[in-house]
Parts: C-alpha cells; structure tokens; sequence
C-alpha cells in the first residue's frame, strides 16, 4: 500500500483493494473516499464491494466518483464537504490518486494559500501546476479570456528588474514590456547598513517605484501566484492572467523571520534587530548610541543570503562607534556564524580578521540562531561543528542584530521553473532557463553559484538584456555572466574592504591596485560605498546607462 500524505487530516493513493482495508485501518485512517468512477478499469474492484470491507474494518467510505481529466468544480465542493462531514484521518484514493489530489486542491483554493496547496501535493508527488489558475481563481474553473499580452513580462521591480527593463528599453525601444510587482516603494538595500551605522537618512534609500519605472513600460501593481511556462502565461493573484513571449524572473528572496522561533515577536524591541529591513535599521543606530556596557551578538544564518558580508559590516560599523566614544572596553562582541569561515573568499579574510582583532570581537562558528526570547535577552543557538554531534547553547546579550534566513519566495519554489533546492534553474553564463528557452533569471531568486548582491545584478542585467534581443533576432545567446558579485565591507566610518569576485571565488577587481587594493581597507572604497554607489544605482543603473557593466561576449570557442 502507498499512502501519500497531503496534510495530517488527508493522504491519497493509487487503486485499492478489498484486502487493503486492515492495513489501512492499522495505518490511522478512519475514513475513505473513492473518486474513480466503477468500471473505469477491468481489474477495479467496484465501490460496493470496497464499502462492504471498509465497514467491516470499521472504516466509513463514500464514493464521489470524477471521470478522468474531468474534473468539475461541483466535484471539489463535494469533496471538500466529505472532509468535513467524514473522521479523519482520511484516504482518498483514484487510479493514480491525482484526482484525489487535484479535488483536494480545488477544495482547499479559498483556505489556503496557493504556494501552500502547490508544496503539499508536490511532497506528496503530485503536480498540480495544471490546475494552477483554478487553485488561483477560488478553486474555480476561470472564464476570463481578455489576457494582457506584452513582448517581455518582468516579475519583480527590484534592482534586477528595473535594471534589465531599462536596459531592454535602450536596446530595443519599440518592446512592450510589462513589470509585474506589487510594492509601493523601491528600496537601495545597500544603504540599510549605513543607516544602521548613523552614515544615511532612511530616506536616502526609498523612492516611489512609480518613479522608476522606466518610461514606456507598464507596471502591473499585482502579486504573482502562479506561472504556467508551457503556455506563456503568468498568473496574478485574483486569477489574472499575463501572457507573455519572453520572461524575466527576479522577483528578491524571502527574509524567512519565521524561522527563528520568537524571533517576529521581538524585533524592534528588547534590542533585537536587523539592518535587513527599512524600518528597523534606525532602531539599529539608536541601539548603537544607547550600548555603555554588555554583551552585543551578531548573527549571520547558513548560505545562501543576500550581502553576504552584511552581517559583519554591522558589527564593524557598530564596534567602531563604541570605540570611537571609548566604551569598547566595556562591551563584549560576539559573532555567531552559522557558516564556517569569516568570509566566503580567502583572500579578503586577513583584513577582515584583523578588525576582528581590533574590536575583540568572539568568533563563533557553525552557530546558528534558532530562537530568541526577547523579554529574557537570551538567544539559542544550534551548533553543528565538524565531527562532533550537534548541540544548542544559550548566550544571553543586551543588544542583538539579527541576519534572517533566506530562501526563495513560496510562489517560485513551488512553481515549475525551480531547482530541486527551490531557485530558478538557469544557465550560470547565459542566465536563460534550463528548460524553458524563453525565460531568464537575474538577481537574488536564480541558481547560479554567485554572490547575492545588488553589485550583481547590476551586471547580470546587461547579459539578460542582450540575449533576449538575441533571441529575438533569432540568434544564440551573446553575452555570458562571469558570476561577478561585489561587498564593500565597511570596516570602520571611512575604510571599506572593497571585496569583488566571480565564480570560484576569483577575485574580480574594477579598479587598478594603486588606486584600490581590494584586500586592505581604503578610504577611496569608502569614498566609493558612501558617495558614488548610491547616483550610480538610481542614476545609470535602474535607468540601462551600464556603466563599467557592458555585458562580456561569449567567444566562437565557447
């Protein structure tokens, strides 16, 4: 017998048989549902003779019998009524159990949410992805049939997708191209650690996204439920649908705060908080300026994130006021790394281990945070050193600034454009989906084995833009992405570490070592993070002027 669970409350299977009906029972179930129509099959045992067994096992049955591929929408009413009417735990059961799962899904539709539905039936080793724009759509069979239409559909509004919009636009000015995002506002999340470090306003690094928008190009205020890649189309929550020639996917990760038990109760209060959001950087310069003595934790959660230096460049910048006004000697810093080494890239670590030195700050690795109790001031980490069994330690602390988990958003993990991990499956040097030729990925969403950084995406724009004019002049891809990322580490007010590398870790430099040795902090990469990277973003970057980002060509050998 194959049980394949969909909730605690519901699993469904293949065919089953009279002689099944104890081990089911032994299994847990208490009820069980038919959904394969008697006679559909010369070795299926009919409904009445699966009813005799079932009561006879103590198991109640109904039969809600759907034809093959016809699945209606009174059909999932009547299952969904059978959930709640029947005990559970149930067992539906069809030829294969995909109707059983597609009348649960279509039942479930104005419940749950849809990345919830796509995951369940997906563990449970159905693909609903079919039946996506009914799930979107209340479980519904949609009737709308006026689909929007453009030549290249953008999901995402943040640096990426600004970016590769204007740089389409400079490239080839007569596309109709649609964003699709549903914020307000567009944040320069690079900025966040400087206002963490009382260097910028909050103000500095928020615009209204109707401003940048590049002009010519539609914006779609809307989420994004679902894709159906094999018909060109996106679906938009309330069952919408944008039909699409070409698609571009980077809609930023997931800040899964949730993750970290009594974490979401605790931010922004009790001198818990992260520079991973707007509204909480500030809080991070108050707490900052407020700190005489005590315990302050950093913390930085297992890869992938986004700037990945972003942890330490809030420690740094923190430590450096403290010494600055003479109370680092009364404060005590911890770093706790989820990961084993300061730095991904080797050759950036001595600088970065030197103000470590500096500030005396406690290293502790493959410590990673997973609960919090803010009243208490205490933090609980999970260790799993090498070759010793895994444990949690507590530590307690006055001040903490917390780097969330990461992940991509539920709708691109459930969707069929994802890796097995859950990131959009591209090719690392074209950036164009494995599957699908039509579609790319940029940004923080895509599985390339790079540096999540705006930095990034500010190169990957270029290639993308020029491979999808590529492609529409009917040509191979041109243009490559040599995994190019960049973290300005500010490790004092003043000096950064300037670290640029691409794949492999292989250092990437953008500016001749007399003038920046990326390795050692300099006051020209400072001058560069606080003066220069800021215009460069909304002035040539989210506008298709690629300054020092002309895309690299791919050589006849390659």
């Amino acid at each position: 017998m194959q049980f394949n669970k969909v909730t605690d409350a519901l699993s469904v299977s293949p065919q089953i048989g009279a002689e099944d009906m104890a081990a089911i029972r032994d299994a847990g179930f208490r009820a069980i549902i038919c959904n394969r129509p008697d006679g559909e099959g010369a070795d299926q045992p009919n409904f009445e003779e699966i009813e005799a067994a079932a009561k006879k096992a103590g198991l109640e049955a109904r039969y809600l019998p759907v034809t093959s591929g016809m699945v209606r929408d009174a059909d999932a009413e009547s299952f969904g009524q059978a959930l709640m009417e029947l005990p559970g735990p149930v067992l539906a059961y069809c030829r294969t159990g995909t109707r059983s799962a597609t009348l649960w899904s279509l039942s479930q539709a104005k419940s749950r949410p849809v990345p919830e539905i796509l995951a369940a039936t997906k563990a449970a080793g159905y693909d609903m992805a079919g039946v996506a724009r009914r799930i979107v759509n209340g479980g519904k069979t949609p009737t709308d049939t006026g689909d929007a239409s453009f030549d290249v559909v953008i999901v995402g509004g943040g640096a990426g997708g600004i970016a590769v919009a204007a740089s389409l636009k400079a490239r080839k000015s007569g596309l109709e191209i649609a964003v699709i995002d549903p914020a307000e506002i567009h944040y320069y999340q690079p900025g966040w650690t400087m206002v963490g470090g009382g260097i910028f306003e909050p103000a500095e690094t928020a615009k209204t996204m109707g401003s940048l928008i590049p002009r010519g190009v539609h914006w779609i205020k809307s989420a994004v439920a679902a894709f159906e890649p094999k018909d060109n189309a996106v679906i938009l929550d309330g069952c919408r649908v944008v039909k699409y020639d070409r698609l571009v996917v980077c809609p930023g990760l997931k800040l899964d705060w949730a993750a970290v038990e009594g974490l979401e109760e605790t931010l922004g209060r009790n001198g818990v908080t992260s520079n991973y959001r707007y509204d909480l950087a500030p809080y991070t310069w108050e707490l900052v300026q407020g700190l005489k003595t005590g315990r302050a934790l950093f913390t930085q959660p297992p890869m992938p994130i986004k700037c990945a230096g972003a942890p330490q460049k809030a420690l740094y910048l923190s430590a450096d006021h403290w010494h600055r006004t003479g109370r680092l000697k009364d404060i005590e810093i911890g770093f706790c790394n989820a990961g084993g080494v300061l730095f991904g890239v080797k050759d950036y670590v001595p600088a970065l281990q030197s103000y470590m030195d500096k500030y005396g700050a406690r290293l502790d690795f493959f410590h990673n945070l997973v609960a919090v109790d803010g009243p208490a001031k205490k933090a609980i980490f999970e260790v799993k050193k090498p070759d010793h069994e895994p444990e949690r330690v507590m530590m307690e602390f006055d001040m903490m600034h917390v780097c969330p988990p990461q992940c991509a958003p539920d709708f691109i993990r459930v969707s069929p454009l994802a890796d097995a991990a859950g990131w959009v499956d591209v090719d690392q040097a074209t950036l164009r989906h494995k599957t699908y030729n039509n579609i790319w990925s940029l940004g923080d969403v895509m599985n390339a084995p790079n540096a999540k950084t705006a930095a990034a995406a500010r190169k990957q724009a270029p290639v993308v833009a020029e491979n999808i004019v590529a492609d529409i002049m009917g040509r191979e891809p041109v243009a490559q992405y040599d995994g190019y990322g960049s973290c300005p580490l500010t490790v004092e007010r003043g000096k950064v570490v300037l670290a640029e590398f691409g794949y492999g870790g292989v250092m990437k430099p953008s500016f001749p070592g007399f003038l920046i040795d990326g390795t050692k902090p300099s006051r020209l990469a400072w001058l560069l993070k606080e003066k220069m990277l800021p215009p460069i973003y909304w002035k040539a970057m989210l506008r298709g002027r690629e300054w020092m980002a002309r895309p690299e060509k791919i050589s006849a050998g390659g």
